[in-house]
Parts: C-alpha cells; sequence; structure tokens
C-alpha cells in the first residue's frame, strides 16, 4: 500500500491532504479495493519523513468521508468497494497571496469530496510554469486549471500549452486567450474594460484631483490591459496623467490620485504621504486594487477595485463538475472609502 501514497515535495497542497488524494485516486483506479489494509501510522511516517500528526489528520480525514475504517487492534481498512472521483485536478497559480487563497479556497469547498486536487505554484516564472506541465504527464489529470501570468516570457505560451495539455482537459482562469475561444472553459477577468469602469464610476470623487498617477512597473506580472484601459479613461475624461514605473524617487504630489496594484507599493505610498502635510482623500486619494481585511481599516479606509475572488474559484470548480467549456467573465467591484 506504501506504494499507492504519493508526496511531492513542490506541491502547496498540504501533505495530510497528498495522502488523502494518494488513498482516493488508488481508489478510484482500483489499484485498492475493500477490505484492504493500510499501513500502520509508524510505516507512514518513517517512509516519508512525516509528523505523525500529518498521517493522523489524513486518516483521520478519510474516516470522516466514509473511506476507510480503524480496527481497535488491527489498524486501518477500506472500507468502500471503490470511489468515484469526478475529477483529479492540476492546479497551477502564479503565486500564492490572500486573493490567490481565497481562489483556491472557494474551489475547494465548491468541489467537496468530489475531487482531488494537485496545488502548484510557479511564483511568475515561465521557465518553472513550464516544467511543471511537464512533470504533471507523469499524472492521469482530469482537469488543468491554470493562471498564466509571467514577469518575464511567456509569449509562445499558447503554443506550449497547445502541445503539453489536452485542450479539453483544460480551464484557464484570470486571463482570457482569445486563441482558446470556444475550445476550452475560461473564467477570466476583462482587464481593460473593469479599470476602466471602476474609474468612471469614481469619476465623481476623481475630479477633485488634477492628475492621476497608476504605478505599473516595467518588470510585472499584471496585464497590460490594466494600463490600457486606464490610457482610456485618461483620455476619454481629459485627466493629466502618469504612468510611474517605481514609487522609490516619487515625489508625492498635491492634488494627485495615485492606483497601485501590488500590496508593498501601497504601504511604501502611505509611508511617503505620511511625510508630507497632504491630507488623504483631500490632497492626495488612493485607489488600491484587490480587496483585503486591511485595506477596510487602513487610515480609515482605502477605496479598492477588486474582482470577485471567491466567485472566481466558484465558477472555475462548477465548470469542472459540469464538464463544460464556458467562458465567464467574472464580476468585478468598487469599494469606495475615504482615501478618496
Amino acid at each position: 500500500m506504501l506504494k499507492f501514497i504519493e508526496i511531492n515535495e513542490s506541491s502547496i497542497i498540504p501533505k495530510y491532504r497528498q495522502i488523502v488524494n494518494s488513498i482516493r485516486t488508488a481508489l478510484e483506479k482500483g489499484d485498492v479495493k475493500l477490505n484492504d489494509k493500510l499501513p500502520s501510522v509508524n510505516e507512514v511516517l518513517i517512509e516519508f519523513d512525516i509528523s505523525r500528526d500529518t498521517v493522523v489528520r489524513a486518516y483521520d480525514h478519510l474516516k470522516k468521508i466514509n473511506i476507510i475504517q480503524s480496527v481497535p487492534g488491527k489498524g486501518y481498512y477500506i472500507k468502500k468497494d471503490s470511489e468515484e472521483l469526478q475529477a483529479k485536478i492540476f492546479l497551477l497559480f502564479n503565486k500564492l497571496s490572500a486573493h490567490k487563497k481565497l481562489i483556491y479556497d472557494a474551489f475547494s469547498k465548491e468541489l467537496g469530496n468530489k475531487a482531488t486536487i494537485d496545488f502548484f505554484i510557479y511564483e511568475n516564472n515561465y521557465r518553472q510554469f513550464k516544467n511543471l506541465i511537464r512533470a504533471s504527464k507523469e499524472r492521469d489529470y482530469t482537469h488543468y486549471a491554470i493562471i498564466c501570468h509571467f514577469e518575464e516570457g511567456g509569449d509562445e505560451v499558447v503554443n506550449f500549452i497547445n502541445d503539453n495539455i489536452p485542450l479539453h482537459k483544460l480551464l484557464i482562469l484570470d486571463k482570457k486567450f482569445f486563441a482558446w475561444d470556444n475550445k476550452v472553459a475560461c473564467v477570466y477577468q476583462d482587464f481593460e474594460q473593469n479599470i476602466y469602469n471602476a474609474l468612471v464610476e469614481l469619476n465623481r470623487l476623481l475630479k477633485k484631483y488634477r492628475k492621476i498617477k497608476l504605478l505599473f512597473r516595467k518588470k510585472t506580472y499584471h496585464p497590460i490591459e490594466i494600463k490600457q484601459g486606464f490610457l482610456k479613461f485618461c483620455l476619454e475624461y481629459a485627466y493629466d496623467y502618469e504612468i510611474i514605473d517605481t514609487l522609490e524617487s516619487e515625489y508625492i504630489e498635491k492634488n494627485t490620485a495615485y492606483i497601485n496594484l501590488m500590496e508593498n507599493d501601497l504601504i511604501l505610498l502611505i509611508k511617503k504621504i505620511r511625510t508630507t502635510k497632504f491630507q488623504l482623500g483631500n490632497d492626495v486619494g488612493i485607489i488600491s486594487y484587490n480587496e483585503t481585511a486591511i485595506k477596510e481599516i487602513l487610515l480609515d479606509g482605502i477605496t479598492v477595485i477588486s474582482t470577485d475572488f471567491e466567485q472566481l474559484g466558484k465558477h472555475a470548480a462548477k465548470l469542472i463538475l459540469k464538464n463544460e467549456k464556458k467562458h465567464i467573465e467574472n464580476p468585478f467591484y468598487t469599494i469606495i472609502r475615504k482615501s478618496l
């Protein structure tokens, strides 16, 4: 039985879940059967050099979902004749952040016990992205749910994926690729239109400022469409604007509203504003991408524009469970607070 347990050190999935997924996959494939005995807790922890708590937690979860049972004095045994999983999913994110965790948690919750997930992170590195996908071929996944954002490279990502993933198994998250229209499932943001619509909604508050600055770094994984939507708004509504690459050398100007995309930049921006006598929400303004709990209370509230990350995860899970090839535009919203 030990040979059917797989633990991948590169996976973000907790090791106890990897044990659970391994047993469920082996049961589904018929490699283990009713009344087969599982390895003891000691055997598993020694084989994989993991903690006792990890193994116990895995076995307790398998008991909870009625896959195994414990027999006092004898050990753990398979309780089910078979396991019918709707999906075995390779999940690949560009980074692990508070927002990505919302996607994962909603995705996992919506799937429930109907699927197993192997979860990997490539840190916006295109080479690592390709290596993880190539390595995934060793396992028989039913679905590939992938976010494609890279700091460098990735121009030929469509061709790479076409060569390495069967398109009927592919689900693209967050960013839409028109080359795959009507061929693959997709839950996406319309980055250009979303920021444009958000700024139109905020225009009544932006009017108090002379200039709008977007912090959009030259080396970034953020889609260029964000910049395009920003430019579209500024030109149509006749705003003086600037796109800046860094805050480090930025001189905070009065009557300026700043739009930041990353959490670290928001902290630096706030620190710089605090060195001035400017009043936030009057002399200078802040609009921040992506809602987090801290932004609700930081400086009496930071105005946010954000996609609904929980909905993105739920939509993705439903497409997998229904095996649909729909394209779903994820909802985007604005929260107005005192920073503007």
